[in-house]
């Protein structure tokens, strides 16, 4: 785990980390619906966890944390940690598993950690998650227009936190509902339409990337 301090007198972005932070704390969320047809044959959750988290290691303003200090700085790579749910009790645990860029690891990676996990109860169902670790969350159950968490002691929070919905079809097309989470003090809404711009494209693309990082 690899995490790079930044300088906030050389930042170009000082001003408004400091006054999202301080200032005028502000998270906010935006939902939108992506267009999943090309992928709908795949393995949908690992291969939705592999692609964002493969545009989450592509920009360093979703990559960034506080530090013990509260000092902003950026870690090298995240990995996500997704939500498995458990049906004879009604609860979920999360698990987290190591991001690589081969497809093809990541998914063998995905299937071994559910296997080994994936029947523990309790909120961490893989221990010893590192800090460097971005959350997933889906609700296989219903499709939505809008998602919003509340966290009350969020604020220094500034890691995404993403959750998906149920797809739905419409005219032969299969929609995936997406809500991103983020910090204002590191992103503001250009940062979040790139991040989707670069999600989408991966998604129409995918036979070249995952082909290429090691497909299934």
């Amino acid at each position: 785990m690899e995490f790079e301090p930044l300088c906030l007198d050389t930042w170009a972005r000082k001003e408004h980390f400091n006054h999202y932070l301080s200032q005028v704390p502000c998270t906010y969320s935006l939902t939108t619906k992506l267009d999943i047809t090309p992928i709908i044959e795949k393995k949908l959750y690992p291969t939705m966890l592999y692609l964002i988290a493969r545009a989450v290691n592509r920009y360093p303003e979703f990559r960034m944390a506080l530090d013990g200090d509260g000092k902003p700085g950026t870690y090298r790579v995240m990995h996500p940690c997704y939500t498995v749910f458990h049906k004879d009790d009604e609860t979920f645990s999360s698990i987290w598993t190591e991001y690589t860029e081969d497809y093809g690891a990541f998914c063998r990676a995905y299937r071994q950690d559910l296997a080994q996990f994936g029947n523990n109860k309790g909120m961490m169902a893989k221990p010893d998650a590192p800090a460097n670790t971005f959350p997933v969350s889906m609700l296989p159950w219903e499709s939505f227009d809008g998602f919003q968490l509340n966290l009350q002691k969020g604020y220094d929070y500034l890691i995404p936190i993403f959750t998906m919905g149920k797809y739905t079809e419409d005219g032969g097309r299969y929609y995936l509902p997406l809500s991103i989470q983020v910090h204002h003090a590191v992103c503001d809404g250009f940062h979040v339409c790139r991040f989707l711009t670069a999600l989408k494209e991966m998604i129409a693309d995918h036979e070249r990337i995952l082909s290429e990082s090691g497909g299934e």
